[in-house]
């Protein structure tokens, strides 16, 4: 071989090289084509937490190469921890499966005693399509009309298990703010099954609802004034709320180690609808993915689409919701034990 043909042949191999370093390897870029994604849900259909997931899977498809095929499966269980599990631990680690997971999920394993094998901090965040606030919501006939009237009357809550918001939130305000007068009523499936407790008179209402999935689901309860909204419950307050004289929840926190502790249990609803794929997944991947979820959060359709069923779109890229998680895990242990207690029936 001459030098001018050793020449030519090297140069067109450190071309090929220079055409697949800036981005994914060519491989990588076909890898969705003709595949099919499991989008698992760990949540009841119909649920807050499932409408989110389920407009996320109607639009990310078209951001990702190959344009896969994506199918939502509700894997609901023990505060969507079974998801977790499933994804991280049984599915295998290709970038064809992606959890969604419920907050509690992510907070549980730092605030429970139970040992589980999801550990949030280990496996990689694709994104999170919104930060939240919450709620406490009273139906129009129960007695109480304020948040007042809660911490000296007999107030019922209806909240779900162990891990929902519903639930952990519910025995926070009532350890906090009114241990003598609030009851929590816990078991419920999800948040449509607790708004028919409230129907049926057999609570007051709940507390920890996120304020976009009632939006969402009982857009007539708040169009009619079918509820009151007592309390918005956020790292930061909801606009929409103060304008509507709804007070925060630190106002009736007395103590600042109870603040301390309140502000680590509300840091979740900063990844409050959080998705996921497992440790270990191929970097090129889940470069891949996060692309198309950063993408698709800027997406004209999919926002369209979020408008009309009335969710609220504050996204973090999923870098961010790997650091908000980190820092999570790493909490003082004294406080982190106080608030497991906080949540406890």
């Amino acid at each position: 071989m001459t030098v001018r043909m050793k020449t030519r042949a090297a140069g067109v191999v450190l071309a090929g090289l220079a055409l697949l370093a800036p981005g994914q390897p060519a491989a990588a870029a076909d890898y969705y084509a003709g595949k099919t994604i499991d989008f698992v849900i760990g949540g009841n259909p119909g649920g807050g937490f499932d409408i989110y997931a389920r407009a996320l899977t109607r639009h990310l498809a078209r951001h990702i190469p190959g344009n896969p095929a994506i199918v939502a499966k509700n894997m609901p269980g023990a505060g969507s921890t079974k998801a977790g599990i499933h994804v991280s631990t049984i599915a295998a680690k290709d970038g064809l499966t992606i959890g969604a997971v419920t907050p509690g999920a992510i907070t549980g394993p730092l605030l429970d005693d139970k040992r589980t094998l999801f550990v949030p901090n280990k496996v990689t965040w694709i994104g999170s399509a919104n930060s939240s606030t919450r709620i406490c919501a009273v139906y129009e006939r129960s007695r109480i009309k304020s948040f007042g009237d809660a911490m000296t009357q007999k107030f019922v809550l209806a909240g779900g298990s162990h891990g929902d918001a519903t639930h952990d939130y519910a025995h926070m305000l009532r350890k906090i703010t009114a241990p003598n007068a609030i009851t929590v009523t816990g078991g419920y499936k999800g948040t449509l099954d607790q708004t028919l407790a409230m129907e049926r008179g057999e609570a007051d209402g709940m507390c920890g609802w996120d304020w976009s999935s009632a939006k969402s689901q009982k857009p007539e309860w708040i169009r009619d004034k079918t509820i009151r909204i007592v309390l918005q419950i956020g790292p930061r307050p909801n606009d929409e709320l103060t304008r509507a004289g709804t007070p925060e929840f630190w106002t009736f926190i007395k103590g600042g180690e109870n603040r301390q502790i309140a502000e680590l249990i509300v840091s979740q609803q900063d990844f409050q609808r959080p998705y996921f794929v497992a440790s270990g997944t191929p970097p090129e991947y889940v470069a891949i993915l996060r692309k198309a979820f950063d993408a698709t959060m800027a997406d004209k359709q999919f926002l369209a689409d979020a408008a009309k069923m009335r969710v609220d779109i504050s996204p973090s890229p999923g870098a961010t919701v790997q650091k908000l998680i980190e820092a999570f895990y790493a909490a003082p242990r004294d406080v982190v034990e106080k608030a497991r207690q906080m949540i406890r029936p």
